[in-house]
């Protein structure tokens, strides 16, 4: 999260970047995009819009791209494209 944070922070979201320490992934994407490693990390039904309170914010990494669905300056949902796989800890051992 230290890149998202460090994202939010140049984008002038100071407190966005704080909360970003704090997201939990509450679920995948669940497309069959092999370059999507999207996740929510609120609960929302699929398919029905955020409301009020929404805004996206498109982020500048160095590779693929970052966009977050905030409502209510809570992140909701993470679009992870084109980027080097992340770490999956499903498939770690305890």
């Amino acid at each position: 999260m230290t890149e998202l944070a460090a994202l939010l922070a140049a984008e002038g979201e100071p407190e966005l970047a704080g909360s970003a320490w704090d997201l939990r992934l509450v679920g995948e994407c669940g497309c069959d995009t092999e370059e999507c490693q999207s996740f929510r990390t609120e609960e929302h039904p699929a398919g029905q819009p955020y409301g009020p309170g929404h805004r996206t914010i498109s982020l500048s990494p160095e590779q693929g791209m970052l966009t977050l669905d905030v409502v209510d300056e809570r992140i909701m949902y993470v679009e992870v494209l084109d980027r080097a796989p992340m770490r999956d800890i499903r498939s770690r051992k305890p």
